[in-house]
């Protein structure tokens, strides 16, 4: 006994349900040995970090934000008079919730270990991460576009389509959805290979920032930002002689498919007692 090298004894107590789920990984992992089981996991297990500080920020500008917000309603509701300040004080509140949401984007799905893991998912894996992406990065564009001036349905219609336009050599919507044979009803985001997913993800990100930088006001203005920025993503890609947008495959599965497979595989880990902390 005193010439053993491991000679600190570490004790820790665990409710029997744990016991059984601790007995369970040990299965999985192979041994038998609880020391050894133990020993591994505490040197080379992982530690899952949660980084909410971003989200804690947000949440404090928007506590102050509301406040402001709530300000001028009780003055409007004690007066029944809306000044031009009221509005442009509401419209200051709204830009610094979007700029928030924009600081926050800008981080979050391009930190180094997100882009470190990014190439070691499958395809499917890929295409639900960009997709993800490009919803949130939608929401900030079609706020952008409407400060631009893009108001009616109409314009953003349009405003839309000439994003394609320009990314996909002068296809419209309706081209690109007939291209890749979809149904009425089908989204044509949701039939695209992470490849295509990203070159739009950038044509996206790319126009929101351009349009606020330049201050953009008119909806017409707005609308060739959009097909320029498509266009210069697609000489990008002829550049380094990649394949363009139109010509890549349509994935079999839709992204909303993959979402439910997803779950039911998160779900059957759950009930069998192997899901990770970072699934």
């Amino acid at each position: 006994m005193a010439n053993r090298t491991r000679n600190i004894v570490l004790r820790v107590p665990v409710t029997a349900e744990e016991r059984a789920m601790i007995e369970r990984k040990m299965q999985q992992m192979g041994t038998g040995c609880f020391s050894v089981y133990a020993r591994k996991m505490l040197i080379d297990g992982y530690v899952i970090r949660l980084d909410y500080s971003d989200v804690k920020a947000m949440t404090a500008e928007l506590q102050k934000i509301g406040t402001n917000i709530n300000q001028i309603a009780k003055r409007v509701n004690a007066t029944g008079t809306l000044y031009a300040q009221d509005i442009e004080d509401i419209k200051g509140a709204m830009a610094e919730i979007w700029q928030l949401q924009r600081s926050i984007l800008s981080k979050a799905p391009y930190r180094q270990e997100v882009a470190d893991r990014f190439n070691q998912l499958d395809e499917d894996s890929r295409r639900l991460v960009v997709r993800g992406d490009i919803k949130q990065w939608n929401q900030l564009l079609a706020e952008t576009a409407r400060n631009a001036g893009v108001i009616t349905a109409e314009e953003f219609a349009i405003f839309q389509n000439a994003g394609y336009m320009g990314l996909y050599g002068g296809m419209t919507v309706d081209d690109i959805h007939r291209r890749k044979g979809l149904a009425i009803g089908q989204k044509i985001l949701d039939y695209m290979g992470s490849t295509e997913l990203i070159a739009n993800l950038f044509r996206i990100s790319q126009t929101e920032e351009k349009l606020r930088k330049d201050q953009v006001s008119t909806s017409d203005a707005a609308t060739a930002v959009h097909y320029a920025v498509g266009n210069e993503v697609r000489e990008a890609i002829r550049k380094i002689d990649g394949t363009m947008p139109e010509d890549l495959p349509t994935p079999e599965k839709s992204i909303a498919q993959l979402e439910r497979e997803q779950m039911e595989r998160l779900k059957q880990k759950a009930i069998d007692g192997q899901l990770m902390l970072d699934e």
